[in-house]
């Protein structure tokens, strides 16, 4: 699917390294280098044609973002990093919270979804409690949330899927029992967006971050809100600097030419086929799942019914870093440790080594999963 769509995918390589970061599409590079030989690359706010160009490439992203993930433009703001959005975030809604006030994170989450809550809640003198997978298949139902919430549950943190197993949490369910207790639900996307349609207003979520740059963008992370939420909190910021949401989320000068290749890539997305997508990108999965799981030297973790196409595995005798680096040797591109995993390394127990990770996108084909059980099965 569009694998001609990408330059990178030509050098002959397996490029199973897609949940640490997918390649470019064509669009999102040749909106980048446009943008840089426009001669519009000047700062917002100036009353020259130049300055307008750089506002109406910030809203038109904004707008193509907020189409993607079924969000409102007044609530979109842009940071250098997921991570950086969320501790900002999460750092000043933390001023609203009173000791005794608790928030919940998962063991699934990724580290960008939980160290920032837990850091602003021992500010605050408030509490976490953590959400536990089921430990057979490693899937998160809403009632392993439920049962951690309580009258004083503030904010749920919570990934859309996990980006070290795949499992793709209960969201309906989670930010519906969440609502029911007056919590906000604060959700981490960056995985799932390049492989589920993402729906804030039809999910009633509060919250939504994702990462262009694991969606066929550059480096650039993406805040979607309720446009009221960010209207009620107010971060730190330069005193010239807008007053007004959601350009007050938004430290310094935005990167223009990013968000020109983060407009062209949500167009594509916006294009994709996403129910070929999913049959494309389960195909590899099952593939790949079956062929490793009937390896009796591998150690396969999750087995969630609804999962992204994503597996962690470790081989008898290696650690993750020599499984690796043995197939790097092949020209596949896998991930070892804990990819920021970092509760979910501790609650299965591999520190410090964590596991393997390999992921498809929907670029990758049949081939790469056929060379991934190919290499894994020489290693025996």
């Amino acid at each position: 699917m569009n694998r001609d769509r990408f330059p990178a995918l030509r050098d002959g390589w397996a490029r199973l390294d897609g949940p640490a970061g997918s390649q470019v599409v064509d669009s999102a590079i040749e909106a980048m280098a446009d943008w840089m030989r426009s001669g519009f690359n000047a700062n917002q706010g100036g009353v020259f044609k130049h300055a307008r160009e750089s506002d109406k490439v910030v809203d038109s992203t904004r707008a193509a973002c907020a189409t993607l993930l079924g969000g409102d433009p007044a609530g979109v703001a842009f940071g250098p990093s997921f991570t950086a959005l969320t501790m900002r975030f999460a750092a000043t809604v933390a001023r609203a919270l009173e000791p005794g006030d608790e928030i919940v994170c998962t063991r699934l989450d990724h580290d960008s979804n939980v160290r920032p809550w837990v850091i602003a809640a021992e500010r605050a003198g408030a509490r976490v409690r953590f959400a536990e997978p089921s430990p057979e298949t490693l899937e998160l139902p809403a009632s392993a949330v439920e049962a951690v919430l309580s009258e004083r549950t503030r904010w749920v943190a919570v990934t859309a899927a996990s980006n070290a197993v795949g499992s793709v949490p209960d969201l309906p369910g989670i930010v519906a029992a969440a609502h029911r207790r007056g919590a906000r639900v604060y959700v981490d996307a960056v995985h799932a967006t390049p492989h589920r349609r993402n729906d804030v207003a039809g999910l009633d979520i509060d919250v939504l971050g994702c990462s262009a740059y694991k969606w066929f963008g550059p480096h650039v992370g993406v805040l979607c809100a309720r446009p009221e939420i960010l209207e009620e909190f107010r971060p730190d910021k330069l005193n010239p600097s807008p007053e007004e949401a959601p350009d007050r989320w938004e430290l310094g000068t935005l990167p223009f030419e990013q968000l020109a290749g983060v407009r062209a890539a949500a167009e594509y997305m916006l294009e994709v086929d996403y129910e070929a997508l999913r049959a494309h990108e389960d195909a590899l999965l099952h593939a790949a799942y079956e062929g490793l799981s009937g390896m009796e030297h591998v150690t396969l973790y999750g087995a969630a019914a609804d999962r992204a196409p994503t597996l962690m595995f470790n081989v008898d005798g290696l650690s993750s870093r020599e499984t690796a680096t043995r197939l790097a040797e092949r020209e596949i591109a896998v991930w070892d440790g804990n990819y920021y995993a970092w509760e979910l390394e501790q609650h299965l127990g591999l520190a410090p080594h964590g596991a393997v990770r390999a992921g498809f996108l929907h670029y990758n084909d049949a081939g790469d999963a056929e060379r991934l059980l190919a290499a894994v099965s020489e290693l025996a």
